[in-house]
């Protein structure tokens, strides 16, 4: 397995199972999709959803249910009101947590988790100061079950982000506990020392890494990005006579908040270099196509510049598909991932699919589009504002 810093280029079984204890009346950031491999094609099918206030033994299968747990005790966040949705095929958990299929094809299970770093978890509006990595009980417990939740859901793909890489306790509890579950992590500081970054578990049991790579931005923000090329354990049919072990590149990344209008080519660039390399890595290496999951707290909404750039690349939200939302602007209000720290509701924790036969615009050109676009859109509002 290699391991590269990269600068980039300027059917079911039903038995019960009880939720971790907590005292979570919902809980937030904790999107988990699971997913049915057809040949070189991910499907998702809908949000795994466990009804945080029914501890009977319907929670031992994945039920199709929508909505996002939310509890301010494990990061600061909102939720939708739990809503049951029609389920597309079945999708169950057995016993040992493994995701199956009534449709007979293997499956996979990602979940993307802003976790919140301690460091910027404030406790006192009166305070801003005052922050939870001054007291290890309260940032040990809260990210204690954040992992016994993980740990639950059990899926094939975790990526988190706001990881305190800075703490080497809770960086080890992670690594401890993850790694006994049968998870291989990869953790990425952000650069500059900024105390947090990205952690990226893989379950054994559904993928082998292959390779490994860090994508450093160098930018405004100290972002950074991770790559990982994966190969699933368990082959799936092309056709009756052949299977293959699908290759998948699964990238996780937090990119810059848009504190204002300025940042937003910033951000902009950010994905427009992690598609970059996700080319030249595939080039480099000769590669053929391949699916692509980017999984990551975009700090974008839909009727943003971000996600119309990724939507113009070929990928799709995997909770539109999932709920059959367009890209109009009356869908871009249906579902909040989160609340940020200024206590806005927002939707912008994405899991993103390219299937490679998706047919899209060349990079290069979409870019140039994409960038000109925000470029005419602040100049129109310069111009209003001063006129």
């Amino acid at each position: 397995m290699n391991q590269n810093t990269v600068h980039p280029p300027s059917n079911s079984v039903h038995n019960t199972r009880l939720r971790p204890e907590s005292n979570f009346n919902k809980i937030t950031l904790f999107k988990t999709f699971t997913f049915c491999f057809l040949s070189f094609i991910i499907s998702p099918f809908l949000l795994a959803y466990l009804n945080s206030n029914n501890r009977s033994g319907k929670n031992s299968e994945m039920v199709m249910l929508r909505g996002f747990y939310n509890d301010p005790d494990i990061a600061n966040g909102d939720s939708s009101e739990n809503e049951y949705v029609p389920c597309k095929g079945t999708i169950l958990r057995t016993n040992t947590g493994n995701v199956s299929s009534t449709m007979g094809e293997p499956c996979f299970s990602c979940t993307t988790f802003n976790i919140l770093a301690p460091i910027y978890k404030r406790l006192d509006p009166q305070n801003q100061s005052l922050r939870e990595s001054d007291f290890r009980a309260f940032w040990l417990a809260r990210n204690e079950r954040i992992v016994d939740w993980l740990l639950y859901e059990r899926s094939s793909i975790i990526c988190l982000q706001e990881f305190w890489v800075g703490n080497e306790e809770l960086v080890h509890m992670y690594e401890e506990r993850l790694g006994a579950a049968g998870y291989d992590t990869f953790k990425l500081a952000r650069t500059n020392n900024r105390g947090d970054g990205l952690l990226t578990a893989i379950h054994k049991e559904y993928f082998r890494v292959l390779n490994h790579r860090e994508l450093l931005f160098n930018d405004f923000g100290d972002r950074v990005a991770q790559l990982l090329h994966v190969q699933s354990v368990i082959p799936f049919s092309i056709n009756q006579n052949e299977s293959v072990e699908q290759e998948i590149i699964i990238v996780n990344t937090h990119l810059l908040f848009p504190h204002d209008s300025s940042l937003s080519i910033v951000r902009l660039h950010q994905v427009y270099q992690i598609l970059r390399y996700l080319e030249t890595y595939q080039r480099e290496n000769k590669l053929s196509q391949m699916p692509v999951i980017l999984c990551g707290d975009w700090n974008g909404s839909k009727r943003g510049h971000v996600y119309k750039f990724l939507r113009s690349q070929g990928f799709v939200s995997s909770y539109d598909i999932a709920h059959e939302y367009t890209d109009s602007d009356a869908d871009a209000h249906k579902w909040v991932s989160h609340r940020n720290h200024r206590g806005n509701i927002c939707g912008v924790d994405f899991i993103w699919l390219r299937n490679p036969n998706k047919s899209r615009k060349p990079l290069k050109i979409s870019w140039a589009e994409a960038a000109f676009g925000i470029i005419k859109v602040s100049s129109t509002a310069f111009f209003i504002l001063n006129s």
